[in-house]
């Protein structure tokens, strides 16, 4: 969470925050992958702080619905669901279908 405020306040004091400051700066896709829980104000407004300067912020809660078998199932659809948002293919997971009315 340290770094997720860091970024959302524009100090780039390593390579990561300096990396992800250039992504937004450069409108590039910047995802972030918090895995902390629960979250309080602050986190909430530095993420809401970095989605509206364009991040995307994908929390590392992998779904159940496609009934995991072991850890690495989890694992499995977390790097899925990543790679999608990257626009890399994948065969991890099903990709998300839009439904058609």
């Amino acid at each position: 969470m340290g770094t997720a405020g860091r970024i959302a306040n524009g100090i780039s004091n390593d390579l990561i925050t300096r990396a992800a400051d250039v992504c937004l700066k450069e409108r590039r896709k910047l995802i972030l992958v918090p895995r902390e829980t629960p979250w309080n104000l602050i986190h909430l407004r530095n993420f809401t702080q970095l989605a509206e300067a364009g991040a995307t912020i994908l929390p590392a809660a992998p779904g159940f619905y496609h009934k995991p078998q072991s850890i690495e199932d989890l694992v499995d659809f977390m790097a899925a669901r990543i790679l999608q948002q990257l626009g890399i293919e994948q065969t991890l997971m099903p990709q998300w279908q839009v439904e058609e009315e």
